[in-house]
């Protein structure tokens, strides 16, 4: 069970006196994710989501209620956070920092569609488009600078092939991209499938924005494409990466650079997730008792960009 902080019924009836969204009716704990509490609660006027956070910057948070909140003054399909009757979305629950969601509609695509797979492209290019006039700003906590400098503490956990095989592609990206002009903005830095909810073909909701960012918006593009059409030998689905891509392209074309170093930030992306798994095993245990996940699905998504041939992208 995901809930590391508990909260009884009086507690979170008591809560929601802040709010205008009615009385409390029932409270279940969510037993998924792996750094936050999250909880279900029904109100007589509706379905909430409510986070308690239990680790990470706290100090970013209004970062992410304001990016939130922009998208969804935008009419991104995204979860904008309840504000209390002070018009504050940022409260104190059980001694922790909590925010407060609508509960969006739909459940995690294991095996997206083609049409689910274009409406996430729609939705990330029409996002990227109004994100680079977002006027906040976090760094990427995941960019170049941290793999240059994390990747030497997992060095010594690797056998030598893939010591060489990470310090030869942190060259590479370095020497890519130091200097390379990328169009920026907002990005959601995680955009994993478990963090969007469908209603059938229909993307009811984009979550989980707690990896948001200022950055590349390639990069963010490039660990959809990575997850969303990879098969378990990392292959990339070419039906459903035209389907993305062609879809949001029709928002967002991508410059001549973005272009030309596609197949590298594919790469890298991939290296950033094995990069980050193996961090948890050997260097930065979990602050709570869950199963970190397997560092190998992206050590071969890495083999596969690297061995294979990256599709074109659409005009």
């Amino acid at each position: 069970m995901a809930v590391f902080t508990p909260l009884d019924d009086a507690q979170v009836a008591d809560f929601l006196t802040r709010y205008t969204v009615g009385d409390f009716v029932a409270l279940k704990g969510v037993p998924q994710g792996t750094e936050n509490s999250t909880f279900f609660v029904t109100t007589d006027q509706g379905e909430w989501v409510l986070t308690l956070f239990e680790q990470g910057e706290f100090e970013d948070l209004p970062f992410f209620v304001d990016l939130l909140d922009y998208l969804d003054a935008q009419g991104l399909p995204v979860p904008g956070p309840v504000h209390d009757r002070q018009g504050v979305a940022l409260q104190r629950l059980a001694g922790r920092p909590a925010l407060l969601f609508p509960r969006m509609p739909g459940s995690h695509p294991s095996a997206p569609n083609l049409a689910q797979c274009a409406a996430l492209g729609d939705a990330l290019g029409r996002m990227h488009q109004v994100s680079q006039r977002f006027t906040g700003q976090r760094d990427n906590p995941r960019n170049l600078a941290w793999l240059e400098r994390r990747h030497r503490e997992v060095l010594p956990h690797l056998d030598s092939r893939d010591q060489a095989l990470m310090r030869e592609e942190i060259t590479a990206y370095a020497a890519a991209f130091t200097d390379a002009e990328l169009p920026r903005g907002a990005i959601h830095g995680d955009l994993f499938r478990d963090n969007t909810l469908y209603d059938g073909d229909r993307l009811g909701g984009i979550i989980d924005f707690y990896n948001g960012c200022t950055g590349e918006l390639l990069f963010d593009l490039a660990i959809v494409i990575n997850d969303w059409t990879s098969d378990a030998a990392g292959e990339i689905d070419r039906a459903r990466y035209d389907a993305i891509l062609g879809a949001y392209l029709a928002h967002r074309p991508l410059s001549a650079a973005e272009r030309a170093l596609w197949p590298l930030m594919l790469r890298m992306t991939a290296l950033r997730y094995w990069l980050s798994r193996l961090l948890v095993i050997h260097v930065d245990p979990p602050a709570h008792d869950i199963t970190p996940h397997d560092p190998a699905r992206f050590r071969t998504l890495l083999m596969r960009r690297l061995e294979g041939e990256v599709p074109p992208l659409p005009a």
